[in-house]
């Protein structure tokens, strides 16, 4: 169990410096999130093995499955900003609205 909970915390912590560090491009933004979802997704299962709670692994997957549609929806709509903005730099969306 230990070792899971320190594996959850280092996914965990790459996510936020992630974040943190590469504010320019929204694809690693977003992948950092993503890991940092996966990373307390990672705790609440290792959790909820501990104290054999079948609940809590069936939400686990229940927020797996949801994250993995968020993925897809967010990923749907970089692509068609790419197609009519040419770029997908964070940046570009403030400089050009208006």
């Amino acid at each position: 169990m230990e070792i899971r909970l320190r594996v959850a915390g280092v996914v965990f912590v790459l996510g936020r410096r992630g974040v943190i560090l590469n504010r320019r491009s929204i694809l690693v933004v977003l992948r950092s999130v993503e890991l940092r979802l996966l990373a307390v997704n990672l705790r609440r299962v290792t959790h909820t093995v501990a104290l054999d709670d079948l609940k809590g692994e069936v939400f686990g997957l229940l927020v797996l499955t949801v994250a993995a549609a968020e993925s897809a929806i967010g990923l749907a709509i970089l692509v068609v900003y790419f197609r009519v903005r040419g770029t997908i730099a964070r940046g570009s969306a403030r400089r050009r609205r208006g």
